[in-house]
């Protein structure tokens, strides 16, 4: 045992440098190997590689700020905890907590200090107690930090070890090369004991990003992940993966540093626990997406950025043929992969991964739309243009009509949205305002001046609860996300890695079928995503003639030849 034991840490020892060699390959890196190893193995033995898949079909995420539901001289977790435990708990197996760190601004994603959580959020011990309860997703904001940082404030006062943690030039580069999500100026300003110095900025002033080309900042950033897992948290979510390392006269994106500095995190990850997963959240066309999966070496889990954009393009033109044609295209993920299913976040809804998939004809009018709607569009610098970057809405309200048409089904196609991500092959992700019926928050844009407060409500936890504990829009929301929860859960077809086969039921038809991985359930799940009822015949979908077939959803036999389908229904259609 002893001689595996040894053999698995000089194994692990090996691959560690091998990724450092590769991130930086001008330096020596034993001792920046041993250092490492010994963040997470001094008193932990690595175990052996394996390709496992760490989720089934009853895995569905919730994502939420903590402090959505706030209640009187009590802590936001306690709030959070509280609502999760009335209405979420037999629903949902992970919750993933947006940044509840200190920050100076963007909401939580400009975080002063890692290791500190805000007072009135709560406390490590906290975090500790609700991951007993549920898997934890946290924001590990790997690219950059807060301008009011311990370590950006050593920078301004050239004190180590901060002075060497971020990217800054006395003379102004030439930077036209960079692709990057904001129209700001990337370099900023910033007055410190060496004098004035440009200073890379990918998202705001506020957001100062580091400089991985010092290894010291990985080591800090590893440091972290230690303290997270050490405090609950299995989940780690890169946020703005894509942009971490820079490099002079190039685009600054998915550059091979940033790949192979996620390929050692997801190495030590998987010798640490098989119970924790990284997922990356990269905004992109969805080839660059895809690529983030790596050789199943990199991420665990991807966002599925291009869903959102397709599913509402989908839903507003009632033709599924662009999202048909998409889905044929994706790979399926390799063992220990899996994709995240997601269609609202506190984000917006991204243009980018609809690039080459949605004419722009079409996205055009799309976004025209989603003004009409009471929502707004924030842009991006490309090449001396600004372009579409993301559509800020709540998602209700992006759905409350067609291209062309006010009508009705307001609720019926937000359910028909869900019902089409919860049956796809991967994990769903739904934000608690989807969960909820959310509307556009106006006031807040107004109060906040950043489009993406819009879909950033903060409840009084009493108010909530009064709404759904009684008869209302939302409780009759939440009831119907919940039963089709509730049935995705127990099917072994909706396994995040069972089989999946797009299906061609014309346009105005949606539908895949799954396939559980011992073969022994089928489930097609047929959507109508247009304003009129369609009729299918069943004949069409194949239907083994020695099995009896029943609808889950209404849970009645299909003994018919044609199925009448009315606007936005869906059947998930199964042979046990």
């Amino acid at each position: 045992m002893g001689i595996w034991m040894n053999s698995q840490k000089d194994n692990l020892l090996e691959s560690i440098h091998s990724h450092l060699n590769r991130i930086y390959p001008d330096s020596k890196n034993h001792s920046l190997t041993k250092k490492i190893y010994n963040i997470f193995f001094q008193k932990k033995n690595p175990k052996p590689h394996d390709l496992i898949n760490r989720w089934d079909q009853s895995d569905i995420a919730v994502i939420t700020y903590v402090d959505t539901f706030q209640k009187a001289n009590k802590k936001n977790i306690h709030s959070l905890e509280e609502f999760l435990d009335t209405f979420l708990k037999d629903s949902i197996s992970t919750v993933h907590i947006l940044p509840f760190f200190p920050y100076s601004s963007d909401d939580g994603f400009s975080i002063t200090d890692y290791q500190k959580i805000e007072k009135q959020n709560g406390s490590w011990v906290d975090i500790k107690k609700l991951s007993k309860k549920y898997k934890l997703m946290s924001d590990l904001v790997i690219n950059h930090c807060s301008s009011e940082s311990k370590w950006f404030q050593q920078f301004i006062q050239n004190q180590l070890p901060g002075k060497n943690y971020f990217i800054a030039f006395k003379n102004k580069p030439d930077t036209q090369k960079v692709i990057r999500p904001r129209s700001h100026d990337l370099l900023q300003v910033f007055d410190t004991k060496k004098g004035k110095q440009f200073v890379w900025c990918t998202f705001s002033r506020d957001q100062v990003d580091l400089n991985f080309k010092n290894s010291d900042v990985l080591i800090e950033i590893l440091k972290i992940i230690k303290f997270y897992l050490d405090r609950g948290i299995s989940i780690l979510r890169l946020d703005a993966v894509a942009f971490l390392w820079k490099e002079q006269n190039s685009e600054c994106i998915n550059l091979p540093q940033t790949h192979e500095i996620i390929r050692l995190i997801r190495l030590i990850l998987d010798a640490y626990s098989n119970n924790t997963f990284l997922i990356t959240e990269t905004n992109l066309p969805n080839k660059e997406n895809i690529d983030y999966f790596g050789n199943g070496n990199e991420a665990n889990l991807i966002y599925n950025f291009s869903l959102p954009p397709l599913i509402l393009h989908t839903l507003l033109f009632g033709n599924s043929h662009i999202l048909r044609k998409w889905l044929m295209s994706m790979p399926p993920p390799m063992e220990g992969n899996t994709y995240f299913n997601f269609i609202a976040s506190h984000d917006g809804i991204g243009i980018r991964p609809a690039e080459g998939l949605v004419p722009n004809k079409q996205i055009k009018a799309i976004l025209k739309r989603m003004k009409q709607f009471g929502g707004h569009v924030s842009y991006r610098n490309a090449k001396h243009t600004k372009k579409p970057y993301e559509i800020n809405i709540a998602l209700i309200d992006a759905l409350q009509g067609t291209i062309d048409n006010l009508d009705n089904f307001q609720i019926d196609r937000f359910i028909c949205a869900h019902a089409i991500m919860l049956a796809l092959e991967g994990i769903p992700g739904i934000y608690i305002h989807s969960l909820i019926g959310s509307e556009n928050d106006h006031q807040q844009v107004r109060k906040s001046s950043h489009y993406r407060s819009i879909n950033r409500r903060k409840y009084q936890l009493d108010e909530i609860s009064q709404l759904l504990n009684q008869p209302s829009r939302q409780q009759s929301i939440l009831y119907k996300l919940k039963k089709l929860i509730k049935l995705r859960k127990a099917q072994e077809a909706f396994h995040p890695n069972a089989t999946q086969y797009t299906l061609n039921l014309g346009d105005r038809l949606f539908g895949v079928w799954r396939q559980s991985q011992n073969r022994k359930q089928s489930i097609f799940a047929i959507n109508n995503i247009s304003d009129q009822s369609q009729v299918i015949d069943t004949d069409s979908l194949n239907l083994i003639f020695n099995k009896e077939w029943f609808d889950l959803i209404s849970n009645k036999k299909i003994n018919h030849k044609k199925l009448i389908l009315k606007p936005y229904q869906t059947y998930w259609i199964t042979n046990f």
